[in-house]
Formats: structure tokens, sequence, C-alpha cells
């Protein structure tokens, strides 16, 4: 494949390590979080922290590996291992470096974790997609980041970087968390964020390089791809399940969907047809829910009306990206606002 052949990039612990890199990787760590304590310790006494990890990097100290483990619901629940500031400093000063790496080795049509994609191009291109091909795949991994093998990921990180050192510390970091023996990285953690993603990379080649689907795009393990027919989608679909099986040892969910790209997709909180972009059902009791909690603080006094009308931005946001006006005056009428007093 493609990517055995491409050049592997030397990192050094020192330039890790370097001044420069370590400030650049706390302004980002802290980036929205300054009021935040464990962010007030460390840079309270900014000089000495950064010469201890720096001096940590290069005796091969780092990671502190002091996770804080808490549930969100993004709708589902999900457990989030959040990395300690330190750590978090760690990771960023690693992607300052790495992320132009993965950047260059990345397919065009994968949009998480990188810089000028994200979900709204990725939506983008999936309904150009839609016009454009009859038949679509979309699948996505059955627990993915607790699938992840940590000596498979490691093997092919090795084959996109060189240096003894740097490559031990990414070991430290892959092995400082189990979800299960040899497996699993921590969501919540931008070092597994990137090495997620990558992890894919092999399968996004497999479909475009070797099946030669006409089209795909993935945001993290949600993948769809698009073919000229039904056979050739089921086809290609039974040949990505054997390479994920073999080459990552990895699942695909049972809740694959082979459709008619004219039927539409739902796909990263969207409903996307070929002649609109539509709020998905979740993303519609989001925007309802956000609404009234807001209207009934403001209406109990809780906030000023200058904060409700900030809010009342801040959630219009949920549906700048769809064709969404007509639902948002239905939505009015069935639900008036409260009236604010001119």
């Amino acid at each position: 494949m493609l990517l055995k052949l491409m050049k592997r990039h030397r990192i050094l612990l020192a330039d890790l390590a370097s001044r420069d890199n370590l400030a650049l990787a706390v302004w980002k760590a802290a980036r929205g979080k300054h009021h935040r304590p464990d962010v007030i310790r460390f840079t309270s006494g900014l000089d000495q922290q950064l010469e201890a990890l720096a001096s940590d990097i290069l005796r091969e100290r780092v990671p502190y590996a002091d996770y804080r483990a808490f549930y969100i619901h993004d709708p589902k629940k999900r457990l989030i291992h959040a990395a300690s500031f330190a750590d978090r400093v760690l990771h960023h000063a690693i992607m300052n470096l790495a992320e132009p790496i993965f950047e260059k080795t990345l397919v065009a049509s994968t949009y998480a974790c990188r810089p000028d994609k994200g979900v709204h191009r990725a939506i983008a291109q999936v309904q150009n997609n839609l016009r454009r091909y009859p038949w679509y795949v979309q699948l996505d991994i059955a627990g993915y980041f607790p699938a992840i093998d940590h000596s498979i990921l490691l093997k092919i990180i090795e084959r996109r970087f060189k240096g003894q050192g740097f490559l031990a510390l990414l070991w430290r970091i892959i092995d400082s968390f189990h979800a299960q023996p040899g497996k699993g990285l921590p969501i919540g953690s931008l070092t597994s964020q990137h090495c997620a993603n990558f992890y894919l990379d092999g399968a996004d080649r497999w479909l475009l390089e070797t099946l030669k689907v006409a089209a795909h795009v993935r945001y993290m393990d949600d993948l769809v791809f698009w073919c000229r027919s039904k056979e050739e989608a089921k086809s290609a679909l039974a040949s990505l399940e054997q390479y994920l099986l073999v080459e990552r040892q990895l699942r695909i969910k049972p809740n694959r969907l082979i459709n008619r790209s004219n039927h539409g997709i739902s796909y990263c909180g969207y409903r996307v047809k070929p002649e609109a972009i539509l709020l998905s059902p979740r993303k519609r009791r989001r925007y309802q829910q956000l609404r009234l909690q807001w209207e009934q603080a403001w209406l109990e006094g809780f906030i000023s009306e200058q904060d409700l009308q900030q809010a009342y931005q801040s959630i219009h946001a949920i549906t700048l990206h769809a064709d969404s006006i007509a639902w948002r005056k239905q939505n009015l009428l069935l639900y008036p606002p409260p009236i604010i007093p001119v």
C-alpha cells in the first residue's frame, strides 16, 4: 500500500522539549480554560513548570498518566478520561510536531481532527456524493476507541515516524490506558483523537486504492462510501469487513446500511439529501431543549434580557448549516417565546 512507501519523519525529544514548543502547547491547552484550578496552578509558576516538563521529557519520565474519569451525554452516554493539565500540555507539544505529518498522510476525504475540515465540510461532501453516485454503504465501528489495538497502532505509527525517544514516548502514552488488555485509547485525549483517526487510514486507502470505490467520506469511525451498483456495494462491504478484522482487529456494527443515494442519509447529526441538508431529530430536540431552558431562566429572573439574546444567538448556531428556516418558523409558532419588554 502507498502508506508503506511514504517517507518516515524524525522527531527529536529535544525539539519536543524546546521552550517555544512547550510555550505554544501551554497556550493551546489552556485556551478557553484559564479559570480552571489546574490551569491556574500550572501557569502561576510557568517557568518552573516548563523547565520541569522539559526535563521529564528528556529523561523519559512522561506521561504522568493521571486520568480523571467522568461521563458525558452527547447525546449517548460516554466515559471520558481527561488527562492532567501537564499531560495535556505534553499532548499538544507532541501534536505541534506530529500533526503536519499526519495531515500529509491522510486521504482528502477524511474530516476529523484536521485543519479546514470538520463536520460541516464532511456533510457538504456527503451531499455532493449523494448527487453523483447511485448507491452508498454506511457503517461505523463497534466500540471503536476501546477496541484499538496498541501493538497495531504503534506498528503503523512507526511507518510514518522515527526517533527512538519519540516512539518510546508515544508507546508509553498509548500503554498508559487499557480498556482491555493491550487495547483501548482514552476518549478525551488529544493524542487519542489523532491516533484513532490515523488508525483507519489504511481502511480508507483499502477502499479508495484497492477496491476503487466511487467516493468516500469518513469522520473518525463514521464511514460512508459510494458505489456504482448494489452488487459492488455488497462486495466492497464484505472486503472491508475482512480487512478491518484481519488488519486492525475491528468489527463493524451490525447496523451497517446499503441504500440508494436518492433516499438520503443520516450523518453526523444531519439528515442529508441530494436536494437539502436537514436537522436530525436529535438536533431539533437539542435546539428546543436549550430554547426552553434559557427562556425559563429569564422568566425566573436568573439571567438578563441581554443574556437571553446572546443565548438565542448561540442556540441558532445549531441550525446554521442546515436548511432549517421553515422548521424554525414552525417551532416558534408552536412554542412562542416570552415577550421581552422594550
